[in-house]
């Protein structure tokens, strides 16, 4: 797909037209290195986090804007509805409709039949219902008549995600192939399936993809849930090491799976409950009370306030973290926020704010709404536009639950597809849905080209690649990113106040009981949430508790001894923003300092350590190129002398 070549030649054109540098700053040796590593390499379109933003190698941001497709978290072992349409025509389209990301939903049991070698079969293709394979070809074996397994078909499917320019995640749905396996609590505990187990087939699929940037991430589980009440059976976050605890899982989870790829994305969710600190002694597990509850509760994998206190902080940074809550509106159950005429402020001060919205608001990291949707109905309709609306002003990454027409309380984005020999699929999209949804997808201002995430391949017919918007239209009619500034895409948009109160309020008592749940196979259905108590309003929001870090791709040489031009000390060589790595971003730092010294110079120490290119020479471009090259494996160490 992408060659590192021109990786390099799109890092060398953005810097110049996103920071004003000259064409002089391409290095003499650029030609020779275009020759040489003429190979694909498919790995110059990983990102990383910044703040509450996320980036691309050349510094530039991106935003995530997609869409669910389940089916491989269910017994079926395959996304749904390949019985009766081609993945080609799918994803055609689906990029087409100007969706640059696809999280594909998949169980831990599918995952350990493919690590051990014995993947277990798919029931949900054409194949089934066609012996022919007039449907879907690719997924046949050379004999014509033998359909090929559910790690084969998935490893396809991804191919041809990369060939229209769509990224993909996988998300765990649950630990067994179930279709209403979203409604277990945990990540183990079914089919076998342990904690380290768990953690031991996501570190398989990360290595697997690990030079394929089609697959970017992973979401370590979806909707970690359970009430305080149930204790060891539920999922909590606080700073134990009990098992139960997904903070501490999610952090060792991430940590394995960056040890086998530091550019992957790690996607974590929240969980149902928290402690409120109603009174003193209180304790996870205890008993509820119907006045002043332990328990502060929220949608399935919504609940982040564990988060300020105890964050998930790998050993390798936070550059690869983006939390990703979940929200639904009141088709789904109706929470108390929703008894009123709500507001985008009400919805802030009521829910969001506290239980999620202040980690993008204060800058502490990305965040990814990884489930939203719903009926297009009255209040319902209502809040998916505030959501929305909210999601593009702050720049929040999403994933619209869901394209499958199949999930019974939210409908999908499809109505209905079919395949007529001949003529090829035919998708019949819900247009009001997608109408309202559209608004979301990342597309220039006025031009309207949906923008994807790969650096060359373009998103489908009506799209462009990254490194075209970034060449050709981020500095003149932008994009609708943080309501279209232009220049970098977006910005830093402006922080929505947090909610006051000028008194103190007193936590309402809350009658409404967590609705039963309901399965429907082949469906992914209803979402049940506690909302045994509605959150306090506070007054203050506690300043943030983490700080980003950039994950270290491989490691050079702390050089404490050498010195460059200025006589300062170099701490670790290449490592220009001093952020104790050496990643893409220095990179980007470099080029950003020549590009514009006045607004993005390097501090003292950062341009000791960025003249890794012949040191002595000065800071130019070579520099940056040498970094580029050490983090893609091209040179093994720095600083180059030539």
């Amino acid at each position: 797909m992408k060659k590192l070549s021109k990786a390099i030649a799109a890092l060398a054109s953005a810097a110049a037209i996103a920071f004003t540098a000259t064409a002089s700053v391409v290095p003499a040796d650029y030609d020779e290195l275009v020759n040489a590593k003429a190979v694909d390499t498919n790995n110059d379109d990983w990102l990383h986090a910044e703040g509450s933003r996320l980036y691309d190698m050349n510094g530039n941001e991106v935003w995530l804007t997609g869409a669910n497709w389940f089916g491989f978290n269910c017994s079926e072992n395959c996304v749904h509805y390949l019985w009766s349409a081609d993945v080609d025509d799918v994803l055609k389209e689906v990029a087409d409709r100007g969706i640059n990301v696809i999280r594909f939903p998949i169980s831990t049991e599918l995952l350990v039949s493919w690590m051990d070698g014995t993947p277990n079969p798919v029931s949900s293709v054409s194949g089934n219902a066609d012996p022919a394979f007039t449907i879907n070809p690719d997924f046949v074996e050379a004999d014509g008549k033998t359909l090929k397994d559910s790690m084969q078909i998935f490893d396809i499917i991804m191919q041809k995600c990369k060939k229209y320019g769509i990224k993909a995640f996988i998300d765990i749905h649950s630990p067994h192939s179930d279709n209403s396996g979203h409604n277990y609590n945990l990540w183990y505990g079914k089919a076998g399936v342990t904690t380290e187990v768990w953690i031991e087939t996501l570190v398989w699929l990360a290595d697997k993809y690990k030079n394929d940037d089609t697959l970017i991430g992973y979401d370590l589980k979806n909707e970690p849930h359970g009430k305080g009440q149930e204790g060891d059976e539920a999922a909590k976050w606080d700073g134990s090491k009990d098992e139960n605890n997904w903070a501490y899982a999610a952090t060792r989870c991430a940590e394995a799976i960056l040890d086998v790829n530091p550019n992957a994305l790690i996607f974590v969710e929240g969980v149902e409950q928290s402690m409120s600190g109603a009174m003193e002694g209180d304790y996870w597990g205890m008993p509820d009370r119907r006045d002043n509850s332990p328990y502060i509760g929220a949608w399935w994998g919504g609940n982040f306030r564990g988060a300020r206190e105890y964050p998930i902080v790998p050993k390798q940074g936070t550059s690869q973290i983006v939390y990703s809550p979940h929200d639904y509106g009141p088709s789904v159950y109706a929470q108390t926020w929703f008894d009123k005429d709500f507001t985008e402020q009400t919805l802030l001060d009521d829910y969001w704010y506290d239980t999620w919205a202040w980690i993008n608001a204060e800058d502490v990291a990305p965040e990814l709404i990884g489930e939203w949707g719903g009926h297009m109905e009255g209040d319902n309709l209502k809040w998916m536009l505030l959501l929305r609306d909210y999601m593009i002003k702050n720049h929040i990454n999403h994933t619209f639950w869901c394209l499958n027409t199949n999930s019974g309380d939210t409908g999908g984005l499809w109505d209905s597809l079919g395949f007529q020999q001949g003529a090829g699929t035919t998708i019949d999209w819900n247009e009001p849905k997608y109408e309202m949804f559209e608004e979301s997808l990342w597309q220039t201002l006025s031009s309207g080209k949906y923008i994807g995430l790969d650096h060359e391949v373009a998103l489908g017919k009506n799209g462009i690649s990254l490194g075209d918007f970034y060449a050709n239209y981020a500095n003149s009619e932008g994009s609708n990113l943080d309501g279209g500034k232009k220049g970098s895409g977006g910005g830093n948009s402006v922080t929505p106040k947090p909610p006051v109160q000028t008194e103190p309020v007193e936590k309402p008592v809350t009658t409404t009981k967590a609705p039963e749940t309901t399965t429907k196979a082949p469906e992914t259905t209803t979402k049940p949430v506690s909302t045994t108590t509605k959150p306090a309003p506070t007054t203050t929001k506690p300043a943030p508790t983490t700080t980003t870090t950039k994950a270290t791709p491989t490691e050079a040489p702390v050089v404490p001894t050498t010195t460059a031009g200025t006589g300062t000390t170099v701490t670790l060589i290449g490592d220009a923003n001093c952020d104790g790595s050496v990643t893409m971003a220095d990179a980007a730092s470099i080029y950003q300092s020549i590009g514009n010294p006045d607004k993005y110079g390097l501090s003292k120490q950062g341009a000791a350590n960025a003249d890794c290119s012949n040191p002595g020479s000065g800071i130019t471009a070579a520099d940056a190129l040498a970094v580029q090259k050490f983090c893609a494996s091209l040179i093994e160490k720095l600083p180059i002398k030539e």
